[in-house]
């Protein structure tokens, strides 16, 4: 696993996860939509792949505080190999007790619910594709 802030990437690590980003979601889910939106470059954004950037996501900071993951990529050679997981659990790491949301593809719920996510609120088409809020609470001690 590799990980870096928005403005720490170098321009081959951008260029490589927005490449498979692209091959994923625009290309292989046929999902023309704007990919590159002003925010993976942002200080507050963090980003975790895998060396050969075979899978990927993104954790932003929203303006109230709550962490956002999205993003979540595995290039189809790479599938069933458990490099989704191992994000999920470097950003729950990253994000520690932080409140945290996603918005899953309607088929990845129970991917989500294993990490703590609780699906809220009606599915949705997002891009054409159906879609499911999740929300994952802050986590106190005690």
């Amino acid at each position: 696993m590799r990980s870096a802030r928005g403005d720490a990437l170098t321009a081959r690590q951008l260029e490589a996860i927005l490449a498979l980003r692209v091959a994923v979601f625009v290309v292989e889910q046929d999902c023309p939509y704007q990919e590159v939106d002003g925010r993976d470059t942002l200080p507050t954004t963090w980003h975790v792949w895998t060396g050969d950037v075979d899978a990927c996501l993104r954790v932003l900071t929203e303006p109230d505080g709550t962490r956002r993951i999205g993003r979540v990529c595995t290039a189809e050679k790479a599938r069933g190999s458990g490099l989704a997981a191992a994000l999920m659990r470097a950003a729950l790491v990253e994000i520690g007790d932080a409140p945290s949301v996603l918005d899953a593809q309607t088929y990845a719920r129970g991917f989500y619910e294993r990490f703590g996510f609780a699906a809220i609120g009606a599915e949705f088409d997002e891009d054409g594709i159906p879609h499911i809020r999740m929300v994952r609470a802050a986590r106190t001690s005690g």
